[in-house]
């Protein structure tokens, strides 16, 4: 544990020192979100957050593969997971700087996918009527989908100051706690991908927010966004490849399931928000990727509250359902139902706050 917190702290300190310096080289390649109808912000600002985050995963990287335990876990699947990364964030920055269109996003995507796939990461089998073995070509299918909605998922709800970087964070602690408890319940190796992948995933977002928290100075941008979900998706991806669903079922459902469910859980924000405005614009007979302004953190600022607020109510909402989840994996149902209702009643208190901003 006390290596994986070292990573968390130097992937955060890292990405907090490289992002005023990716700020300036966007300003000056013209990578500036400008002002449009529908955005929150009122003065341009730069994007390309994601390649700070970049840098900060890659140096981390280098510097954390010398430590005996997480030093372990660097091997085919992480070499894999950090080419796919690199990948994305080239499309990103494209994205964030010459405005590509939702099919050439959504074509880059797959074939991020498809890298994941070349270097044997992908969902193997599924908990339907106890445990499902897949075929290869199904697996592979449900993998780009796990994919592709995870990074659209994180890229909706990247549309205010500070709410996407934290909601991330948030959902990668409740990963992390899940994968390294279940690493040291059922006798798995604790040096696992999925473990390394969130502390780095929550240190760069941790890093990340003190120059992205309302009012932004940077934006994460696509490559920030499609970053993000692609970690939290490969993390999922390569957690079900440790797992054993045959010896854990027998003992208990809950870690045969949550290594699936658990990723839609923390993500249970974004995920709700993916679809609601797929559903409503396919409804207005537009495009799924057509971008508007009726997003939940658009209606909660509507209803009057403010963007500090908005996203301290999005954070706590997020925890409420994640952190329960996590906790149903490896305590009585009873504890887990009390950590809601906590959770729930911070929630209800913050929302009857006034918070200015």
């Amino acid at each position: 544990m006390r290596e994986y917190l070292v990573t968390l702290l130097i992937s955060a300190a890292l990405c907090y020192l490289i992002t005023p310096l990716v700020r300036t080289q966007a300003i000056r390649f013209g990578a500036v979100a400008q002002i449009r109808g529908r955005d929150i912000h009122t003065t341009p600002t730069a994007r390309w957050g994601g390649v700070a985050m970049w840098f900060a995963m890659a140096i981390t990287f280098m510097i954390v593969n010398h430590l005996p335990l997480v030093g372990k876990s660097f091997g085919h699947e992480a070499q894999g997971i950090f080419l796919a990364s690199t990948t994305i964030v080239l499309l990103g920055m494209a994205d964030d700087r010459f405005q590509l269109d939702a099919l050439t996003k959504l074509t880059g995507q797959v074939f991020v996918a498809g890298i994941l796939l070349m270097y044997g990461i992908q969902i193997l089998w599924l908990p339907i009527n106890g445990v499902v073995t897949l075929p290869p070509s199904i697996g592979q299918l449900v993998t780009v989908l796990i994919v592709v909605i995870t990074i659209n998922a994180v890229n909706f709800i990247d549309g205010m100051d500070g709410l996407a970087a934290g909601i991330v964070a948030i959902a990668g602690i409740a990963f992390f706690a899940f994968a390294y408890l279940l690493a040291v319940d059922y006798g798995f190796n604790r040096a696992g991908v999925p473990s390394l992948i969130t502390a780095v995933l929550v240190g760069v977002c941790i890093g990340f927010l003190p120059h992205n928290a309302h009012p932004a100075k940077i934006f994460m941008g696509d490559s920030g966004s499609m970053l993000l979900g692609l970690l939290l998706a490969s993390a999922a991806i390569t957690l079900t490849g440790q797992v054993d669903p045959n010896a854990i079922s027998a003992e208990s459902a809950g870690p045969t399931l949550l290594p699936l469910l658990l990723p839609f859980a923390v993500l249970a924000v974004p995920l709700a928000d993916l679809l609601l405005a797929v559903a409503r614009r396919v409804k207005a007979g537009r495009s799924p990727f057509a971008p508007d302004n009726e997003h939940l953190h658009h209606r909660l600022m509507s209803a009057g509250n403010s963007q500090l607020k908005t996203s301290f109510i999005l954070y706590l909402v997020t925890a409420t359902i994640a952190f329960p989840v996590t906790v149903l994996a490896f305590a009585p149902a009873w504890v887990a139902l009390l950590t809601a209702v906590v959770l729930a009643a911070i929630t209800f208190t913050v929302m009857k706050v006034k918070i200015s901003r």
